[in-house]
């Protein structure tokens, strides 16, 4: 049976429009902005499919970094569209050079260490959680539980209850080892794999699962286990 692709035949709590209004435009993924930028897209292909097919080529640095032609030439982007989206960016470029001091990013190990130093010598466990939006900039962060790290202290249901509500786009966790050695235990592997499937599931992707102790720090994403 033909699958419909095209936004009218989505349910409207899943149309890029109603849940900008909802949830406002940092709960957006790329091709749900890109989709908007085109409105539409040709006969058979709604706009979000057309929009997912283009990143699917270019991601979102290379293809703000087309010549206006060969932007204009991607399917189903035309000349109209093509302009439309480089304006949007240049206006973006713009007010970056104004950056919102409230919400710093994370990007880096660096980054999250910098928002993390408070714990890093308790004599307890604390798992952090980062919210961030789909620029990487930190929503809040909140403490998830204190205490040795068990699945009933740091359950999935407490760290994306918050990430829902909060319309995040990502999360990173982050925890200390009071025994000064950030080398990661088996169950703070197997808290990284269960967070990271149920993001996968709930469209929340887990960025990264930082270790802070004396001794120095351990990044999942780092180590390439993420």
């Amino acid at each position: 049976m033909f699958e419909s692709h095209l936004i009218r035949d989505m349910a409207v709590v899943e149309r890029p429009r109603e849940r900008l209004e909802k949830l406002g435009v940092d709960a957006l993924k790329d091709e749900e902005l890109l989709a908007l930028v085109l409105r539409t897209g040709y006969r058979g292909h709604g706009a979000v499919e057309v929009a997912r097919d283009i990143l699917g080529t270019h991601n979102t640095r290379a293809l703000i970094r087309l010549p206006f032609r060969a932007l204009a030439s991607q399917r189903g982007m035309g000349q109209s569209r093509a302009a439309c989206l480089l304006a949007a960016v240049e206006l973006a470029q713009r007010a970056h050079d104004q950056p919102d001091g409230h919400k710093p990013r994370m990007q880096t190990v660096e980054d999250i260490l910098l928002q993390s130093l408070d714990i890093r010598a308790l004599k307890k466990e604390h798992l952090l959680a980062f919210f961030l939006n789909a620029r990487h900039q930190l929503i809040c962060k909140e403490t998830i539980s204190i205490g040795t790290l068990t699945a009933s202290l740091a359950h999935p249901r407490e760290i994306f209850a918050p990430a829902i509500g909060k319309a995040a786009a990502s999360i990173i966790l982050v925890h200390n080892h009071p025994s000064g050695d950030p080398a990661p235990s088996e169950e703070d592997v197997r808290l990284t794999q269960r967070i990271r499937q149920a993001g996968y599931i709930l469209g929340i992707e887990l960025i990264d699962h930082l270790i802070i102790a004396e001794e120095g720090s351990y990044s999942f994403k780092s180590a390439g286990r993420l």
